[in-house]
């Protein structure tokens, strides 16, 4: 059986700008697509939090940080109008600006 070292060996033979851009190379792939979402995603989205917000109700949502997705559970505590934001206070009462333009998909949920 063969044991050699894999990619260890081939980094000593190449210059330093290109393992570099190899670096970058199998970054790049770890990234999430930005998704595109329709009307009517949006529209059911909006109804989403409006129900939430008026009923109290905790709220899981998806949305776009830094190239990729993440998930908070919450309640909505604040919508800012003026910076396109909502405000969500998990259950460890930490709270998480989200603006609107970042949201993926919102759910009303059951756990809190």
């Amino acid at each position: 059986m063969i044991r050699d070292r894999g990619r260890i060996k081939w980094t000593s033979m190449m210059l330093p700008e290109h393992v570099k851009m190899l670096r970058d190379w199998a970054k790049e792939d770890e990234e999430e697509k930005e998704k595109e979402l329709d009307e009517q995603q949006l529209e059911l989205m909006n109804e989403t939090i409006l129900e939430a917000m008026e009923f109290n109700c905790p709220v899981a949502v998806t949305y776009r940080r830094q190239r990729n997705y993440e998930l908070v559970v919450g309640k909505i505590h604040y919508w800012d109008e003026a910076g396109a934001r909502l405000h969500i206070v998990d259950r460890f009462e930490e709270t998480h600006r989200i603006g609107l333009s970042s949201i993926a998909d919102a759910r009303i949920t059951e756990e809190w």
